[in-house]
Order: C-alpha cells, then structure tokens, then sequence
C-alpha cells in the first residue's frame, strides 16, 4: 500500500490507462480528495479512496482506469 504522506497537492493523478482523472487537493483520512478547479472533475470536489492509488512519482497512478475511477468516485458533501 501507498504511504498517503507522498500524495501531495497539486499533483496529477492519472489513471491505469495514463489519462487524466484530475488533480490532488489534499488526502482526508483514507482518501484523495481532488481539487475542484479540474476541467475533468467537472469544477466540483470528487473523494476516491488511498487504496486505488498503485505509486506516486511525479504524477499519483491509479490501479483502475480513468473512466473506472470516474464512474466510481463520490463527490464531495457540501
């Protein structure tokens, strides 16, 4: 499993096909929440969990794809 403390803001996150699913706002507990102001987030704050995340380098990679974690995610409460 990841360490959650190399997931740092402003990073890309990409899925397992390398495509954009969005950017790192910050990690709450056991899930990345992504930032708001991302095109592919729809401007709205999207949660997916620590555990999808397969390494972080200078982007944090994703052990589903984009349109799985996409069709997976929950967005934010308000």
């Amino acid at each position: 499993m990841v360490d959650p403390t190399q997931i740092r803001e402003h990073l890309e996150v990409v899925g397992s096909d390398g495509e954009h699913v969005g950017r790192v706002d910050h990690v709450v507990g056991d899930q990345v929440e992504l930032a708001k102001l991302d095109l592919a987030g729809g401007f709205k704050h999207h949660m997916i969990p620590v555990s999808w995340v397969d390494h972080v380098d200078e982007h944090v990679h994703l052990n589903v794809t984009k349109d799985d974690a996409k069709a997976r995610w929950t967005e934010k409460p308000h």
